[in-house]
């Protein structure tokens, strides 16, 4: 299924490309990679290599596959901005469904910041302490299923934010940058929850790998436990600090870019000043006369 995921979407992305540069329209490149390459890239690295044959056996594996799928996969996703791709390639019909959803109830609701904000915070605690993550290590099915809810809910927080697409739930940059602040503590006050935990996540798998031959190898539960906590309280910070750099590139753009828009507005007025004026004193004689 991933790779199926994978393959579709970088297709139908690379489709939108080849569309607008055979029409003689330009389209950004970093955009290309940000989406393709890094988004659908480690999309597939997370759910088709080492990692995810790993993550079901150690839960440190997981928390990179956790981290990965959670940031970095909807930072670039957004970044890549598949939206605005789709709204200059497709045909007028599915463009026009496109945007009835983008203007939809449904979809301001789903991109409220405090909502989203709620959900990227508390999806963790609910995944770790409430007997979901043991259910996903016992159930391919529902293992899956949490590798689509970290992305979706990850989509739903990064896109308004840092994304480029004509996206609802958009805020000012002085906000993005508060709400991406927010998640820093609750990521790192996870990560040291799960590190102090004297219960096991997941004991019974775990610990039930460890008596089986062939897993001789595997380090001790809770000291992996302790690894696991590091990685999404490191990670986590790391990420968070990236993106409220991303944020502060594209806030200085922006206001660069307007500053150019309200300089050629003004010396539009001032042009239409002068061409008055100087009309003016063309017709004053003639009208003396």
């Amino acid at each position: 299924m991933p790779l199926v995921v994978t393959v579709w979407a970088a297709g139908f992305y690379l489709i939108g490309v080849r569309t607008l540069h055979r029409r003689g329209d330009a389209w950004p490149v970093g955009r290309t990679v940000m989406f393709v390459g890094v988004g659908i890239g480690s999309f597939y690295v997370a759910t088709s290599s080492g990692l995810a044959a790993y993550d079901t056996t150690l839960l440190s594996v997981h928390m990179v596959q956790h981290m990965v799928l959670s940031m970095l996969v909807p930072l670039a996703l957004a970044l890549g901005a598949p939206v605005t791709l789709a709204l200059r390639t497709l045909p007028q019909r599915p463009r026009r469904t496109l945007l009835a959803v983008l203007h939809s109830r449904v979809a301001k609701v789903l991109s409220f910041p405090p909502l989203t904000l709620l959900l990227y915070i508390t999806s963790p605690w609910a995944l770790y302490f409430s007997g979901w993550y043991d259910a996903t290590l016992s159930h391919v099915w529902l293992h899956e299923l949490m590798h689509l809810h970290l992305v979706v809910v990850g989509c739903l927080f990064f896109w308004p934010i840092v994304g480029i697409d004509p996206v609802p739930g958009r805020v000012a940059y002085p906000f993005r940058i508060l709400l991406v602040v927010l998640t820093l503590p609750f990521h790192a006050f996870l990560g040291v929850t799960i590190m102090g935990q004297d219960t096991l996540l997941g004991g019974d798998h775990y610990l039930a790998l460890r008596g089986r031959p062939g897993y001789g190898w595997l380090p001790d539960a809770m000291d992996d436990q302790h690894l696991a906590g590091g990685l999404l309280w490191s990670s986590g910070d790391l990420i968070g600090l990236l993106l409220v750099g991303v944020l502060f590139v594209q806030w200085v753009r922006s206001s660069m870019k307007e500053a150019a828009r309200e300089d050629r507005r003004l010396d539009l007025l001032e042009a239409r000043a002068r061409a008055q004026e100087t009309s003016a004193r063309e017709s004053g004689p003639a009208t003396d006369r």
